[in-house]
């Protein structure tokens, strides 16, 4: 009998499925990693059992401790399901652009959440980052993950995202497509990919507001190109540990409006419900259509599921308030 012993059994090995009508006007083929099918709906729960499994290992997590972490949720959502089936408390930091669902969801799953404000400094003793690093600090037998600097995130898509694509292109992918926010997806899944065929093109995408475009070019953090924006999921006002630009042969920039619309798309024309990352990722492939062949095979990582965003990008009203639809 096929029986898993418990949920966290069924992370990975999600499919690979072709993409259609939104891609219409593009060259290539274009197929989409869709983690929508992971337990926790997002590729984060890949990341979250390894951070959790090699805290364990290392003596750093102690039965019946509380983990800590700052996330915009789909990591929290990864880190609770992990907590209940090994017995941890969570508590989670999440900043106030964040969608409600998102709080919802982990607060259904039994964690704490803190919001936080958005429009502070990485530094800021506010920031969500701050306060999950004090309270790990602060509550005995307690855990900070800090996914952004925890080298357990990238390892995961090494050793899991990274050889599931390689196997289910026959080793013909010929470019990477993913939407970059802590860089333990991309950079993960890129080195993986890179050793099987140092060709392979790495292209992350960023979004208007973020300094990882910048950084990638320039090698310095630029504070003038840094500002809040909606898009959620992906870009960074900080360079995590998890990076190595070496990797990524470019990022691309998408507006919150463009992904906002072409999620929307992808639900209404190809029945793929899913985040406001993969709505991003796809209008950065239409960026690169010129530069694309018929023997290309494009690969686009879908990050999580729309049902975190029913009250943003799939409310009419809420569009209709940022001016993105009539």
């Amino acid at each position: 009998m096929d029986i898993r012993n418990n949920i966290l059994e069924t992370i990975g090995n999600t499919p690979l499925v072709r993409l259609n009508r939104v891609v219409a006007d593009i060259p290539a083929l274009v197929a989409a990693k869709v983690e929508t099918f992971n337990p926790g709906n997002s590729i984060k729960d890949r990341m979250a059992l390894n951070m959790i499994e090699t805290a364990e290992k290392a003596g750093l997590l102690q039965p019946g401790g509380t983990i800590v972490e700052g996330t915009s949720g789909n990591t929290g959502m990864g880190l609770a399901l992990a907590a209940i089936i090994k017995g941890y408390k969570c508590i989670f930091t999440t900043t106030d652009k964040q969608s409600k669902e998102k709080t919802d969801i982990l607060r259904a799953m039994g964690a704490e959440v803190i919001v936080c404000p958005t429009n502070v400094e990485a530094s800021d003793p506010r920031s969500y980052y701050s306060v999950a690093r004090r309270l790990g600090e602060e509550i005995p037998n307690a855990f900070y993950v800090n996914q952004y600097d925890n080298l357990a995130n990238r390892e995961a898509h090494y050793k899991s995202t990274g050889p599931e694509i390689w196997q289910q292109t026959d080793g013909k992918i010929t470019h990477l497509v993913v939407g970059a926010g802590t860089g333990g997806t991309i950079c993960g899944t890129a080195k993986y990919l890179k050793e099987q065929n140092p060709n392979i093109q790495i292209i992350g995408i960023d979004t208007y507001g973020s300094t990882l475009k910048a950084f990638h070019e320039t090698g310095k953090i630029d504070p003038d190109s840094i500002h809040s924006y909606i898009t959620e999921g992906i870009g960074e006002d900080i360079i995590p540990q998890n990076y190595d630009f070496s990797l990524i042969d470019r990022f691309i920039k998408v507006s919150d409006k463009d992904g906002a619309l072409m999620a929307r798309r992808l639900a209404r024309e190809e029945g793929l419900f899913l985040g406001y990352s993969a709505g991003s990722a796809v209008a950065g492939i239409h960026e690169l259509k010129d530069e694309l062949k018929p023997t290309d095979l494009v690969v686009v990582i879908f990050h999580d599921h729309g049902s975190r965003y029913v009250g943003k990008i799939y409310n009419d009203d809420w569009m209709r308030a940022q001016g993105w639809i009539a």
